[in-house]
């Protein structure tokens, strides 16, 4: 049988609500600034509209969301983010994995996470704790938070030492199970060096690709850069692992630089066990030149997920 996994990010829910001044401390405040001289205008509601009643059309097994739920992490966004997620599916068939507007400040993914933590949910019952792992079908789903608070005009991120052992341990032992699942890591940033521009990349991705060249998975999916992209990382015995992103959910057909890679849409992947391993195929689907909702073509996986 095929399991249909669909994959979006960084639909940057609006619109802000009322900003008390109090709030615009620190760093909100110049994120606050540059939402209004222009992200604000970066990002449209209707067209995510669109692509989440696109999806919700496609027979999809489960739903991949990697974060950047919120613009400036503020308490007003946190039940906008669950109102979105619920929008996606209830928690069990929707797995959530936060970014770095979602940690804007301190505080502001504890606030995130109390609304929306049923949909980081581990199999165990807890949520709200990373890695986690949810089994659908075929699939194991690895979440990672690389979410950290920054300094103004920084957007890196950091899962640390502990984290990457925790999703080490849990990525072998899968690996080790009868009937080996097909095991998907979820992560806001691009988790290879080079990855994300200074300042927007993974301080620890040598880190994380070398436990992948130890452990292995089978897909890596993730946001963050708001583009399309697919390339791979060594896994154990030179075998390549797919490393895939896309653009912002909500991105605007005129804004992001209006490139066909940058343009809004979701990925669909199909999953099935074959001889040998798995055999799996992505599709994009989301805006086309002329703005509307449709099939994009297929996606060059560019690794071996056998």
């Amino acid at each position: 049988m095929t399991f249909r996994l669909a994959h979006l990010s960084d639909p940057h829910v609006g619109p802000l609500g009322r900003v008390r001044l109090h709030q615009l401390i620190g760093k909100r405040a110049t994120g606050y600034a540059n939402w209004r001289r222009g992200r604000s205008r970066s990002h449209d509601m209707t067209v995510l509209e669109a692509l989440v009643s696109d999806l919700k059309g496609q027979g999809a097994g489960h739903v991949a969301c990697t974060g950047d739920l919120c613009n400036i992490g503020l308490p007003s966004e946190w039940q906008t983010a669950r109102t979105f997620l619920e929008a996606l599916g209830p928690p069990e068939a929707v797995s959530f994995v936060p970014g770095n507007h979602d940690a804007y400040v301190r505080g502001s993914l504890e606030g995130l996470l109390a609304a929306c933590g049923r949909y980081t949910g581990d199999d165990s019952g807890a949520s709200g704790r990373f890695p986690y792992l949810r089994r659908r079908g075929p699939l194991a789903l690895v979440g990672l938070s690389s979410a950290i608070p920054t300094k103004p005009f920084v957007a890196t991120g950091r899962l640390g030492a502990p984290q990457l052992a925790a999703a080490e341990a849990l990525l072998r032992a899968l690996d080790t199970e009868p009937g080996r699942p097909f095991r998907v890591v979820l992560i806001h940033h691009p988790p290879q060096p080079g990855g994300a521009a200074t300042g927007r990349e993974l301080k620890d991705a040598a880190a994380f690709t070398a436990m992948i060249g130890r452990a292995g998975a089978e897909l890596i999916l993730h946001g963050h850069n708001h583009v399309m992209s697919s390339t791979a990382i060594p896994g154990p015995a030179g075998r390549a692992v797919p490393v895939v992103g896309v653009p912002s959910a909500s991105a605007r057909p005129d804004g992001h630089g209006a490139t066909a890679a940058r343009r809004a849409s979701y990925l669909l992947f199909e999953i099935a066990r074959a001889e040998t391993g798995f055999a799996v195929s992505a599709r994009r689907r989301g805006l086309d030149a002329a703005g509307a909702v449709g099939d994009l073509g297929a996606v060059d996986l560019a690794g071996d997920p056998a």
